[in-house]
């Protein structure tokens, strides 16, 4: 925001000096007259201005897109699964020498197996463990009905829907614990399909 706001300022500024400067003694300034009366030159600049701000305003937005669309080469795959009412991982990277992947599935913690400083209907009773600083993909799918697999903290949210593999990559620079829920209203428990 603070990069856009200088061009803002900018732009604010030039067009309030321009105002000022053809409005104040309007019938004895032969510029502001001329220009005015037939203004093709103003009205090329007032239009040419602004394109070109909203250019130099648009392109690192459009790099911030580009980096954050896609990882080519993630560190780390982990494919996430919805089910009604649970999620199930998978860490498709670690293979056994018997050929499986590591997998597990979270459950929500019930309200009368909370322990102290557990949160209600955010805990589970597994979680996901990622490293810091590594490029994560996650390939989220569904098994019976839509889903969303959303944690807000790390700006993921992406629709599981069955039959269909969505991608979506996270990169954490700190650590910390991290919960989410479904989003999607997916059944009579949907409130209880958390993230952690």
């Amino acid at each position: 925001y603070d990069h856009m706001m200088y061009y803002l300022a900018v732009v604010l500024g030039l067009v309030s000096y321009m105002l000022y400067v053809m409005m104040k003694d309007f019938k004895n300034n032969a510029f502001a007259y001329k220009y005015i009366k037939h203004g093709q030159t103003l009205e090329i600049m007032w239009t040419m201005f602004p394109a070109i701000m909203l250019l130099l305003m648009a392109f690192p937005s459009f790099m911030l897109l580009y980096l954050s669309d896609e990882v080519l080469t993630p560190a780390m795959t982990i494919k996430v699964i919805g089910l009604q009412w649970y999620w199930k991982y998978e860490y498709s990277d670690f293979v056994s020498e018997t050929g499986e992947t590591i997998e597990f599935e979270s459950y929500v913690v019930l309200d009368d197996m909370l322990e102290e400083g557990q949160l209600r209907l955010l805990d589970t009773d597994t979680s996901i463990v990622v490293p810091v600083d590594t490029h994560i993909r996650f390939i989220v799918t569904a098994n019976d009905v839509m889903h969303c697999f959303t944690v807000p903290s790390l700006g993921i949210k992406v629709d599981a829907t069955p039959g269909r593999l969505n991608q979506v990559s996270a990169l954490i620079q700190r650590t910390g614990v991290f919960y989410g829920q479904c989003s999607e209203l997916c059944g009579v428990n949907h409130g209880t399909m958390p993230t952690k």
